[in-house]
């Protein structure tokens, strides 16, 4: 039975949340661990990705950075303006970031120039197999999956490991310096807005999603939610596998990974 949600405690404390979010999030810990800590961003951090990395990088996640609003803008078309609180929290925090996202897709353009990768390549360079497990995920969840598996799965899980990566890179003083100082902060201005916010966004999405279920759906809908998140994990860790030029099987690892 539907039984409704409303936060008392920390936006960013997981005990203000109902246990069955709580558990979800627990579940899938180790397949985040296994973006946030992928062995591309020890590579960064130490300056030691090499070109054909970079360019790999830069080209392969592109086509997420450029269709993130889209896929915000699919779920915000589930929505109806009084159907319930939840859809009204959903609306208006998806209309607010929409707008926030307009300028990542050329903040991402400046970090690639900067790394030595051009605007052409990034538009319309080849992108490495399997790079696509992502961008394919997330176009699917957000344009077919029910409203909460599809805040769920991009402004939850790719938004929040998203947020601790980019934080574990811009932290690293070897990466910055490995940039002209005149340039370097319009260089990493995409790493530093995610560095920066991503770490609420993640919490306003998943407090959107208990609203919209509430304390105590179904389990298999709480099944269905947390296999959406795992998801977009392992197709994160995919596409990070596949821009890597690595020696052991992607599928293995991002299988074990799941």
């Amino acid at each position: 039975m539907y039984a409704h949600f409303e936060r008392t405690g920390s936006l960013t404390e997981l005990s203000s949340y109902p246990r069955w979010a709580q558990d979800l999030v627990t579940a899938c810990e180790p397949t985040k661990l296994s973006v946030v800590k992928h062995e591309l961003w020890t590579l960064m951090r130490e300056n030691r990705l090499d070109a054909t990395g970079t360019r790999d990088f830069m080209v392969g996640v592109w086509p997420v950075i450029e269709r993130f609003p889209g896929y915000m803008a699919l779920n915000l078309l589930k929505t109806r303006y009084g159907r319930s609180l939840g859809e009204n929290m959903a609306r208006r925090w998806l209309v607010r970031n929409i707008r926030v996202e307009q300028n990542h897709a050329e903040y991402w353009l400046n970090w690639a120039e900067g790394a030595g990768v051009p605007q052409d390549e990034v538009l319309n360079g080849t992108t490495p197999y399997g790079t696509d497990a992502l961008s394919n995920w997330c176009e699917e969840v957000s344009r077919s999956g029910p409203l909460p598996a599809g805040m769920l799965a991009t402004n939850y899980a790719v938004e929040g490991a998203t947020g601790e990566w980019s934080q574990w890179v811009y932290d690293s003083a070897a990466y910055a310096e490995s940039f002209p100082k005149a340039t370097r902060a319009g260089t990493l201005r995409w790493l530093q807005l995610h560095a920066a916010y991503d770490d609420t966004h993640p919490w306003e999405a998943l407090e959107i999603v208990c609203t919209l279920v509430g304390n105590a759906p179904r389990m298999d809908e709480v099944a269905y939610l947390q296999e959406c998140v795992k998801r977009s994990y392992v197709s994160m860790r995919i596409t990070l596998d596949r821009c890597l030029d690595v020696r052991r099987d992607p599928w293995a690892a991002s299988e074990a990974a799941a």
